[in-house]
């Protein structure tokens, strides 16, 4: 049986344009309608934050903090703790939880805090009991013609979602790799030492390559079941472009991890000529086709990858369901800014069979004319948000 979490209430304090603000829903779709500025975006951030990581700006936890005229974050004076405040309460069916996350600082010191009903926990990883988080965002929108950083960062995305334990993963092998750079810039460096730091590259990269590979796997084979089903959002084929995830696809992972200690050992003269590591999961490229059309996605219109991009992102959520037993939360920022009425339509109706709570933003009310009944639509003006009209 798959959970279907839904948030009937989100409440923020102090957080972007937010001095405080306590939004109720009842829908399965939620789409909030207000001007460019009105703070449509920061809500979906706010819901993001119950994922691991930076949530779906990437911005820092500093930056998140509710601004007061003169550009001084609100609250803060001398001996005070400036700070936000991010809470949302599940519905009764999921369990009713009370999900907590925010940002302390006194004496200057940063801390993030998170908590369940009340109750320190250790990370955000552990929302991951109650709630997995997918998003899209118009950031994506040149994902594929963008650099390869882009797609391994996305990518890395996919699979936080489906292991809440990946991103301390990657942040580990990214320690690991700058010790070693630095290391390779001193002469003098003990052999042993580089040999241990070598061996921490190698155990760490090919755990993160071993996920990246299963979950675009799995994401691939997800998308082949529905090569025949009709859709306007079209199925995309993924590969890996990368020498150690092409290994862990078919050794064991010792065996793999013995070969890129020699690939980094045979390569320290050339990587600290290059003054980086070039071999590695670090170097690991995305590659998307149009699926219909066999075309690299990088080669199609604008239109073709906009779509291609939300067929993507439909596939991702489908997955998540499939592997954590639990819908995601889906959020999506200016989703139908650009796309014509039929695929407005096509877009809600495959949203509304993913069994998921979706939160959308847009600028125009006309463009959610076509949500199905039972929808609820939501004004946002600059620091506050309410009922737009009655449920559509």
């Amino acid at each position: 049986m798959t959970l279907r979490p839904r948030i009937t209430r989100l409440m923020l304090r102090d957080f972007r344009s937010y001095r405080a603000l306590d939004l109720r829903a009842d829908a399965a779709l939620v789409a909030l309608v207000g001007d460019n500025g009105a703070g449509k975006t920061n809500i979906l951030e706010a819901i993001s934050l119950f994922s691991p990581g930076r949530g779906l700006r990437r911005a820092e936890l500093r930056d998140m903090r509710h601004m007061a005229q003169g550009g001084a974050p609100a609250g803060e004076g001398p001996g005070d703790a400036a700070s936000f405040a991010v809470s949302i309460t599940l519905d009764e069916a999921s369990g009713g939880a009370r999900l907590g996350a925010a940002l302390e600082e006194r004496a200057g010191a940063l801390s993030r805090r998170s908590r369940i009903d009340g109750e320190a926990v250790s990370s955000p990883a552990a929302f991951a009991e109650y709630v997995r988080i997918v998003w899209l965002t118009p950031a994506l929108d040149g994902l594929f013609a963008g650099p390869p950083g882009d797609r391994r960062r996305f990518l890395d995305r996919l699979v936080l979602a489906v292991d809440a334990s990946h991103g301390a993963r990657v942040n580990a092998f990214e320690r690991a790799l700058r010790s070693r750079n630095r290391l390779l810039e001193d002469p003098r460096a003990d052999a042993a030492w580089l040999d241990a730091v070598e061996r921490e590259v190698a155990e760490l990269g090919v755990a993160v390559a071993s996920a990246r590979r299963e979950t675009a796997d799995r994401l691939a084979a997800l998308a082949a079941t529905r090569r025949d089903a009709p859709s306007a959002f079209p199925w995309a084929g993924l590969r890996l472009d990368g020498a150690i995830e092409d290994m862990v696809a078919g050794a064991p992972a010792l065996d793999v991890e013995d070969h890129y200690r020699r690939l980094l050992r045979d390569g320290r003269a050339r990587d600290r000529a290059a003054g980086r590591t070039l071999s590695g999961p670090q170097a690991t490229n995305l590659a998307v086709r149009h699926g219909p059309r066999d075309m690299p996605a990088e080669l199609c219109s604008t239109g073709e990858q906009k779509a291609l991009l939300i067929g993507l992102a439909l596939a991702h959520a489908r997955l998540v369901a499939a592997m954590s037993g639990m819908a995601p939360l889906v959020l999506l920022d200016e989703i139908a800014a650009h796309l014509d009425p039929g695929r407005r339509r096509a877009l809600y109706l495959e949203l509304a069979e993913l069994g998921a709570q979706v939160w959308m933003t847009g600028a125009d009310p006309a463009l959610f004319g076509e949500l199905p009944a039972g929808s609820q639509l939501l004004r946002v003006t600059p620091g506050a948000a309410a009922p737009f009209m009655a449920p559509v």
